[in-house]
């Protein structure tokens, strides 16, 4: 421990060695001010008289603080922060010199090492070299029995003795300030040691009570009478009090026998035996210690409640005091006592003692009597010559005896009421800490406890929750305009933020503030002790009782979860647990609460940017985050992450980083981060490693996450590149206390955000079962994978706790090599969900499995809550941290700076869900959804259905929606490695509900559209109907008339075309005839109504080429003086942009005429003039890049013009179709060839069962065809998916292989396609595949439709089988039969019936026959269909209702499609709309896209993503000499500031091939050159195409 100088603090004095001072010039250090004082006036007093032991005594003590470097000739006191940094490593296993006792010890004991006291002394070599000359001789033989035994020739040499471990602890603990004492007792407490209790003062022999070192720490304990867990500060517990003391020397050790009696396992009170022991112990004598024994309920324990236990050091009659205090406040008394005359001054005390009613129990170290009562509640036990196991079992169970009955109890709290002695808490500083403290608790004192944090931390309850949640959906928005949804979630959160404005601060707040603001660091420090100490003490007793019903109530849920048959009052149990963990949310109150408070009172502040009003006074808001900063710079945790509300308060915790990098000058940091399994030890190992005081017990468990700094010692600083380890430490993962909250996705966004944070990640697994591990390794793999894609790369470490054996070498590599197996697996699962192709850990992560694995022996060495820490896990703790900062020295480390952007920038990314994701297995929902489309557009057609609601899709999708959801658990149960698989399931049921939800709203409304079409052609329909059963019935009539004559073939059609025309003419003489369409009129005609008409009659001839044209420099007038150069031509982004523009309006045309039922309801010409509007709007809303300017009036028009034409020619086409379905003319001239075969039928005798039942066939071979073509559609959709590896991911994988195809084909136009229009290029590529897919030779497809052309005429008979069986059981009709036939066919054909209804079918009685008939007649015509498909090229397109390229280009081309303003590199969201930056994994050369060095024709060479790393400028507008620096790119505009580009200089070698292959074709498309600034470099040509395409596999 190097030496301190402050001159603000008391110091200690004393004579250098060799030096001969009276003694009243010999000075010792206290602790206080008052002390000194003290010691001030007695030196003006007459000089005390010692007697000569005393003297040597004072100067053995101030030897003994020279050795261990205690004192000096400037002030000196031992301070916690300079123990609470981190600073090499001291080797425990090695001889210390005496100046590092100090440093050894406590840092061993911050380590809760119990070994810490066991310290080997280095010798000093000249002493010992002196020794080695005085006491050996070189001489052989002599008198043995002198040498041996005698040993008169022997001369004190002046050796100096050992240094007794316990003068080490005492002296450490005079010199400690009072933090420093605190957190040295607190660890005494884990190591289960006993603890100072009463403490004479060295020089004024004053008794002190260090009350304040108790203040801090619990013990736990299982009562046996109540048998209920409790855990509380000691300080509060009332229990027995068993003092020991001894008279005169005693040859039996009192501390030994104590120890044999509470845990003959471990030493909890020093004694002689104890290894370093000497009999030259200074410190101890008049020390009382205490410990406490604490049972576990079990049937081992050797006491049934909690005890206290203290020990009076040195002999009681020397200690007066002590011993009245000791006795006063126990209950029973044990002393050790020699043979003892009558006379003895011992005696008397000893007689007070008996005489007392106070139990007192005699052990006798001379006699060796058993257990003997001597009288009521006195007794004796001999200790001579007897076994230790024997007198510990008597004096156990005498002492049980005596606890059996009424006793006094012992709160060590009362302790300070005694007069005698005086307490540190009595120290200014504490006193007015301790004020400030009840001054805030005294306004919690009237307010219940469920309502206090409502009362008086408003801001951080609904409210912040609230916000939290609406912050998340505004991220991640829904429902069909995505403008509306994200405007209002941002009123609603300013809203939230005005009202927590409004509450401004509490008057709790206002005082903690006001506490915090002026005072002295020391006061400040322990008012911020006392705060926590008194707010625990106020909350314990609620919370103890909620966590004890809060478990029940859990296992009570457990249990029934096991019953299925309980179901409904498992919910019951389950809402209770649901309050009771909302009950235990309001009552858990800290010191986090308030500066979580206070946090949000800044944020709301901020964010509503305004002068706080609140509370009647305005609020200044700019000082909260220093206040914040200086807790975090003395070593208070600041909270990272609400565990609350799964939120970091962003604004909050980047002003306070903010103000820390003020007070500290922007330190480097080296952030460590751990995750781990709920209550598997996190807290506990850092707060081993670091002596940090995280919260470790059961009912503490960290929430959210928090972090740290530990400063880097001065001499470690030049080892190590920062200044400070900032240290995260996390919720527990699977954390119980989340009942409310999707556990597996908090878990994943906890994991995400750590790792991201981390310089390195500690991964905590207890145990090495693999069911343990599996909870977090799924988990983390996927965050470190998610890490690598943004470009991070962190590092880890596998910690296994509590293994059992960890010496067994082989058996460890067993484990790693089973550890490094199940990392693998999940890699590679990871990977296929993540997208990237990493095979093994070792790819997303630098990891080696045989330094980067440890493991660790269990915490206790035996079982709690009397078991000390394990020494071996200190090690552990210590050799980790050695590797730790090993590594760390190989990182530069964050500035704070730094560490504060990268909090955001991960934050943000998580609330926008950045991190790429694939989702599998949803195809089955949209192929169910196609299905019942058709379903219903075929009953809808049928007329068998007029109104579409929601639930009906749902109900129609429940069971293919149920279907899927077991599918997916059995996936996820029954999988071998379901354990690894289920990390994945919550987001697979968050996607399967949403595309549930999209997929019913879209069908419900295109059915809609398809209602409201029927609906428009019900009348034409009911006309056709009516035309056709009269046919039908004609035909019947004429053939029965002419059956009798006789006649040949040729007679009966000519007799049937004679009477047919008269027959259509009768039936359509009152029909009004289809108009002629004059589309060239109706396009003047309307956009002459928008723009002038002379304009439009002159632009008539001039359009055609308007797609064609590469210059449009003649279509714009430049605005003002902003471009005024036109001989130069628009600039090349003004040219692309406006190709862009008619791209866009091309593609919205196409999507509007699609959109119009001109095929089912006829043309209308307003869809001409929805057009004209489309095209008018998209120019007026068209903005410059840069140059200004504005287009003539011809753009518009010919633009108008050219769009309208090519509707007006596909509504032409299509209103051809509605004409040739619905002109009675028409259509009834295509019956023709039907009713001439039922003439024929009925004329050569056939039955009207025979001809009834071929008539339906025939009818329903067209929809028999068109319905399989749509079953098709969708199965060709579903198997391209699983087929064609371009369309198995996401658009990312479709990008991947469109990029291989190009490499391949080399066509330099489809490059420029996909540079400058990708969502064409897309489209396109995706049409190819399909209709390559679908013709070529190996294609399913002609098998498909055929299958699907059997499957329906199969449909038709069945449904013939069952109307016949219905009719025959019920004596139906033909009618009937119709009915029931059509009902059957309703889901699979569009078929209507009516036409054969009424009284042309009324005497078909025969239907066993007519079910004969349709099997008969129906073959052939089957047979028919499949003739004519019998190569690819027989597949006709059009009759697709929905192409397969259709469900393809929505299912990948709804997405983003911004291109970076740089590179033209399209950006990765899958959503179109989406909020927060665009972003792409890999950008390319800038010069691709046309960009240019300014004043130059040479094309730009370089990445956009190195650009930014650079120092170089940029010109935003080519147009003017205004530049912007490359790293400040975002101010340049609207276009660049809404992208993300994250420097970096990995680049693709794709392009830098593409570069130097295309040189040329570049170049002249671009009319400029790669030279100058732009020469391509000659690396670039030595990439080949295959290395180009394996460059994509790579890194794509």
């Amino acid at each position: 421990m190097a030496e301190h100088k402050d001159n603000s603090v008391t110091k200690m004095y004393g004579q250098e060695t060799g030096e001969k001072k009276k003694s009243n010039d010999l000075q010792l250090q206290h602790d206080y001010k008052q002390r000194k004082d003290v010691m001030k006036g007695e030196l003006e007093k007459e000089p005390p008289q010692y007697e000569d032991k005393d003297q040597i005594n004072l100067e053995n003590i101030n030897k003994l603080f020279c050795r261990l470097k205690l004192r000096d000739k400037n002030s000196y006191k031992l301070r916690s922060r300079d123990f609470l940094q981190v600073a090499p490593s001291i080797q425990r296993h090695e001889p210390c010199n005496e100046k590092n006792l100090v440093q050894t010890y406590i840092q061993g004991l911050l380590m809760a090492n119990y070994k810490a006291r066991h310290i080997p002394i280095k010798d000093d070599k000249s002493q010992a070299l002196k020794t080695k000359g005085t006491m050996v001789s070189d001489m052989v033989g002599g008198n043995a029995f002198e040498k041996i035994f005698k040993r008169s020739a022997h001369v004190d040499t002046g050796k100096i003795q050992p240094i007794h471990p316990m003068d080490i602890q005492m002296a450490v603990f005079h010199c400690a300030d009072h933090i420093l004492r605190q957190l040295m007792v607190t660890k005494l407490s884990q190591c289960q040691y006993a603890l100072p209790l009463l403490v004479p003062d060295l020089l004024t022999q004053e008794i002190e009570f260090p009350l304040w070192t108790f203040r801090q720490f619990k013990k736990s304990w299982k009562s046996h009478n109540e048998n209920i867990i409790k855990n509380q500060t000691i300080y509060k517990a009332e229990t027995p009090m068993i003092a020991f003391f001894r008279f005169s020397a005693v040859s039996s050790s009192k501390s030994e026998l104590m120890n044999n009696l509470i845990n003959e396992r471990h030493d909890t009170f020093f004694h002689r035996h104890c290894r370093g022991s000497t009999k030259s112990r200074l410190l101890m004598d008049g020390v009382v210690e205490i410990a406490w024994y604490c049972p576990s309920g079990e049937k081992t324990d050797k006491f049934q409640d909690c005890i206290a236990f203290c020990n009076l050091h040195g002999d009681a009659q020397e200690n007066e005091t002590q011993l009245q205090i000791l006795t006063e406040e126990s209950s029973i008394n044990v002393v050790l006592l020699p043979n003892l005359d009558e006379s003895d001054k011992s005696m008397t005390i000893v007689e007070k003692l008996y005489n007392n009613t106070k139990p007192l129990i005699c052990l006798l170290t001379e006699e060796d009597s058993v257990v003997s009562k001597v009288q009521e509640g006195k007794y004796t036990i001999g200790l001579n010559k007897r076994s230790r196991s024997d007198i510990s079992e008597e004096l156990r169970g005498t002492i049980n005896e005596c606890l059996s009955k009424s006793l006094s109890v012992f709160k060590l709290e009362n302790m300070g009421e005694h007069s005698r002695i005086t307490v540190d808490e009595k120290d200014a500083y504490c006193r007015r800490g301790k004020e400030a403290a009840e001054q805030m608790m005294r306004l919690l004192e009237t307010k219940e406890m469920s309502k206090i944090k409502e009362t008086f931390l408003p801001c951080q309850g609904k409210l912040w929750h609230d916000w939290c949640l609406k912050s998340k959906e505004l991220h991640r928005p829904q429902g069909d305009n995505i403008e509306m949804h994200n405007s209002q979630k941002q009123t609603e959160m300013h809203k939230i933020r005005e009202q927590q404005k409004e509450f401004g601060l509490s008057e709790f707040s206002k005082l903690f503030i006001k506490k915090l603001n002026p005072i002295n660091a020391d006061e400040k420090m322990y008012f911020l002790k006392w705060l926590g100490i008194l707010l625990d003490e106020y909350t314990s007793k609620d919370l103890c009782k909620l966590y004890h019903e809060y478990y029940e109530k859990w296992s009570k849920v457990l249990d029934l979860k096991k019953e299925h048959d309980k179901s409904e009052q498992l919910t019951v149990e389950q809402i209770h647990l649901e309050k009771l963990s909302e009950k235990l949310n309001a009552a858990t109150f800290g010191l986090e609460h308030i500066l979580r408070e206070i946090g949000q009172i800044y944020e709301s502040n901020i964010s509503v940017n305004k002068k706080n009003k609140g509370s009647g006074c305005k609020l200044d808001v700019r000082p909260l985050p220093q206040f914040a900063a200086e807790l975090m710079i003395s070593g208070y945790p600041l909270e990272l992450m609400d565990g609350d509300a799964a939120h970091v308060p962003l604004i909050w915790v980047q002003a306070v980083l903010g103000e820390l990098i003020k007070l500290l000058g922007d330190p480097r940091v080296f952030v460590l981060s751990i995750l781990g399994i709920q209550s598997t030890g996190k807290s506990t190992m850092l707060n081993a490693m670091f002596g940090l005081q995280f919260a470790v017990s059961a009912g503490r468990c960290t929430k959210g996450a928090f972090m740290q700094l530990v400063k880097v010692s001065e001499e470690l600083k030049k080892q190590l590149n920062f200044d400070y380890i900032l240290v995260v430490d996390t919720e527990g993962l699977h954390a119980l206390e989340l009942p409310c909250r999707s556990s597996r996705h908090h878990d994943n966004e906890m994991a995400t955000f750590v790792v991201g944070l981390g310089n390195m990640t500690l991964i905590n697994i207890f145990g090495e079962n693999p069911a343990e591990m599996q909870d977090i390794l799924q988990i983390v793999v996927q965050a470190f994978l998610r890490m690598k894609q943004v470009r991070l790369n962190p590092s880890c470490m596998f910690v296994h706790q509590n293994v059992g054996d960890i010496t067994a070498g082989e058996k460890n590599m067993v484990g790693k090599k089973h550890l490094q197996e199940k990392l693998d697996e999940m890699t590679q699962l990871a990977a296929k969900e993540e997208v990237c192709g990493a095979e093994c850990f070792s790819d997303v992560i630098e990891f080696n499995i045989k330094t980067d694995v440890r493991y660790f022996a269990q915490l206790w060495e035996g079982s709690p809550p009397m078991a000390p820490p394990n020494p071996c896990y200190s090690e552990n703790v210590q050799e980790l941290k050695s590797t730790i900062l090993s590594r760390a020295s190989e990182y530069k480390g964050l500035t704070l700076a730094q560490f504060k952007d990268r909090i955001g920038d991960l934050w943000n990314a998580l609330l926008n869900e950045n991190f790429v994701f694939s989702f599998r297995n949803t195809w089955s929902l949209r192929s169910a959804m196609l299905e019942i489309e058709d379903k219903l557009h075929n009953r809808i057609n049928n007329r068998l259905l007029n109104k579409v609601e929601s639930r009906d899709l749902e109900k129609e999708m429940a069971d293919t929606n149920e279907e899927v959801k077991k599918s997916m658990k059995h996936y996820f149960e029954e999988h071998k490695e379901r354990d690894t698989l289920i990390q994945w399931e919550l987001k697979f049921q968050e996607k399967i509900t949403h595309l549930h939800w999209d997929l019913v709203r879209d069908a419900k409304r295109k059915l809609e559209n398809i209602i409201y079409q029927r609906k428009a052609l019900f009348k034409l329909d009911g006309e056709k109907t009516l035309h056709e059963r009269k046919l039908l019935e004609k035909s019947k009539e004429l053939a029965l008339s002419l059956k009798q004559q006789g006649r040949d073939e040729n007679e009966l059609k000519a007799q049937f075309d004679s009477v047919w025309e008269t027959w259509v003419s009768q039936l359509t003489g009152d029909v009004q005839p289809f108009d002629d369409l004059n589309l060239e009129s109706d396009i003047i005609t309307i956009i002459s109504e928008i723009h002038e008409k002379a304009l439009v009659c002159d632009r008539l001839n001039k359009y055609e080429h308007i797609h064609q044209i590469t210059d449009f420099t003649t279509y714009v007038n430049p605005i003002r003086k902003f471009w005024n150069n036109k001989k130069c031509g628009l600039p090349p982004e003004e040219q692309e942009s406006i190709q862009k523009l008619l791209n866009s309006i091309l593609h919205k045309t196409v999507n509007q005429v699609r959109s119009k039922p001109v095929a089912k309801t006829g043309y209308n010409k307003s869809y001409i003039q929805e057009i004209a509007k489309l095209v008018k709007m998209n120019v007026e809303n068209h903005k410059c890049i840069n140059a200004q300017y504005e287009f003539k009036k011809e753009f518009t028009v010919d633009l108008t013009i050219s769009a309208c034409k090519w509707a007006g020619e596909r509504f032409a086409k299509l209103h051809q179709e509605f004409r040739n379905t619905n002109d009675p003319l028409i259509y009834l001239e295509r019956k023709k060839p039907e009713y001439y075969s039922v003439f024929q039928g009925f004329c050569k005798g056939a039955k009207s069962v025979t001809v009834f039942g071929a008539l339906i066939c025939s009818e329903l071979k067209t929809p028999i065809l068109q319905s399989a073509y749509n079953k098709t559609a969708n199965d060709l959709a579903g198997e391209m998916r699983t087929n064609i590896p371009a369309f198995k991911g996401n658009r990312s994988n479709l990008e991947k292989h469109i990029l291989k195809a190009l490499a391949e084909e080399e066509d330099f136009p489809k490059f420029i396609q996909y540079i400058h229009f990708p969502r064409n290029h897309f489209e396109d590529f995706i049409k190819a595949e399909v209709k390559s897919y679908i013709t070529g030779q190996n294609s399913s497809a002609l098998a498909m439709i055929s299958g699907n052309i059997k499957q329906k005429g199969q449909r038709v008979i069945t449904a013939a089988e069952m109307a016949t069986a219905k009719v025959v059981n019920k004596s139906g009709d033909a009618n009937m039969w119709l009915e029931i036939f059509s009902d059957c066919l309703k889901d699979e054909l569009e078929y209507s019936k009516e036409h054969l209804t009424g009284n042309c079918c009324q005497d078909i009685t025969d239907f066993e026959l007519l079910v004969e008939v349709v099997k008969r007649e129906l073959h052939p015509i089957i047979a028919e269909l499949n003739r004519d498909l019998t190569k690819p090229s027989d597949i006709k397109m059009e009759m697709f209702r929905e192409p397969p390229d259709t469900f393809l280009i929505e299912h990948f081309c709804q997405c983003c499609w911004i291109q970076c303003p740089f590179c033209k590199v399209v950006c990765v969201n899958t959503m179109e709309d989406h909020l927060g930056d665009h972003i792409a994994p890999f950008h390319r050369n800038c010069g691709m896209r046309g960009m240019i060095y300014k004043g130059t024709n040479h094309l730009c060479l370089a990445f956009c993503t190195s650009s930014v790393a650079s120092d170089s400028y940029f010109f935003p507008d080519i147009q003017k000499d205004d530049t912007v620096l490359w790293k400040e790119y975002r101010t340049a505009g609207s276009e660049f500031e809404n992208w993300s580009i994250t420097p970096d200089l990995s680049e693709l070698p794709y392009w830098k091939w593409f570069v130097c292959r295309f040189q040329t074709d570049l170049e002249k498309y671009y009319k400029k050159t790669f030279s100058g600034c732009g020469k391509i470099p000659y690396e670039w040509r030595s990439y080949t195409k295959e290395q180009a395409i394996e460059s994509l596999e790579k890194y794509l």
